[in-house]
């Protein structure tokens, strides 16, 4: 479990990493610029990890139900190999799938304009730009968004479905409370990270707003991979108790009374 964890912080740093410098050094500047091939990198990048932090929630998923559904099987079942093995896969998918569609992206042309209407080099934005016909990149594009988000969701709602099956049928009331516990954090990272991407590339045309979609962006790139540690820490109980010394320590400071000094003698 935490090797996975460990594997989903190292994206969420990376994740955010391949947007968030250049978008914070472009609110200090006036000229807001990207070079070609900065942006073709960025894309890359950023299509690669968003691709792996997807499939990585699936796969957390998959190693929860081994946990609560074969408890006894679970070092068996998910042994080093096996984990290192699920990760590769992971990223390889991420690297491949990112490649082609940054690769058919930029094989476009962008003769009519070169202003970009958003924060980043995302691949709605680009194709939007380019003056040849998209189509085909946007059937692409649907066609790999839809396998990758649907695989994760799919594994993610088979996964708890037999959680809480397991769940539903044990007799201790503490044991339910602590599997409970356990998924709590992952269904809610799963929730919000799936639920944003689900509102941004798969909601009507009728819809769309380039405006909602850079508040959106905002959020699962730069909002999400910064909420993932507290989700994740927080149901740690010795985080927990260091989070609640430190809070107790700076209110204790605020109410400690001031000792007023002595006139000075004249």
């Amino acid at each position: 479990m935490y090797y996975f964890l460990s594997n989903l912080s190292f994206c969420d740093v990376c994740y955010s990493s391949a947007v968030s410098p250049k978008m914070l050094a472009d609110f200090l500047s006036e000229h807001k610029r990207i070079p070609f091939d900065l942006c073709a990198m960025q894309m890359y990048f950023w299509g690669t990890f968003a691709d792996v932090e997807c499939l990585m929630l699936a796969v957390m998923a998959y190693d929860r139900y081994v946990a609560i559904c074969n408890p006894l099987l679970y070092t068996v079942s998910m042994s080093r190999k096996l984990c290192t093995q699920l990760i590769s896969v992971v990223y390889v998918e991420g690297l491949v799938d990112s490649a082609i569609h940054t690769c058919c992206t930029f094989r476009l042309s962008f003769c009519s304009s070169n202003v970009i209407d958003h924060f980043f080099c995302d691949f709605p934005a680009l194709l939007a730009l380019s003056s040849s016909d998209t189509s085909i990149n946007e059937i692409m594009l649907f066609i790999s968004s839809s396998c990758v988000v649907g695989t994760s969701i799919i594994t993610v709602l088979l996964s708890y479905i037999c959680i809480i099956a397991t769940i539903l049928r044990m007799n201790s009331a503490e044991g339910r409370r602590k599997a409970f516990s356990t998924c709590a954090s992952h269904l809610t990272a799963v929730a919000i990270f799936h639920g944003t991407l689900l509102f941004m590339y798969f909601r009507p045309s009728s819809s769309y707003s380039m405006d909602t979609d850079k508040i959106a962006s905002v959020f699962y790139t730069v909002v999400i991979p910064m909420l993932n540690p507290l989700i994740y820490s927080l149901r740690n109980k010795d985080v927990k108790v260091a989070i609640g010394k430190v809070i107790s320590t700076k209110l204790e400071g605020l109410f400690i009374p001031l000792s007023l000094g002595k006139p000075p003698v004249r």
